[in-house]
């Protein structure tokens, strides 16, 4: 829409909290606590992160913008500030 102004947004840090929710800061220095319960699973890359001990070595990418795991997983960072609480 003409006019409309987008806000993008990357995450900075991310932090294992408990479970399989993350504090994720992004480039707005909003924190913001994010479930990822409802996307682990199923016979993808995020299949590995049912495996807690994995899940908990969520690190960002190497460009910076998001956070990810070994074997490829990653989600959309404006995702992650959406689903954030």
């Amino acid at each position: 829409m003409p006019g409309e102004v987008l806000i993008m947004h990357w995450v900075t840090k991310v932090e294992y909290v408990k479970d399989y929710l993350l504090s994720v800061t992004f480039n707005n220095a909003e924190t913001k606590v994010v479930d990822m319960k409802p996307y682990v699973g199923g016979n993808g890359v995020f299949k590995p992160l049912e495996n807690i001990e994995y899940f908990k070595r969520v690190t960002l990418d190497h460009v910076g913008t998001t956070i990810c795991w070994r074997n490829g997983a990653d989600i959309c960072p404006d995702v992650l500030y959406k689903i954030g609480r």
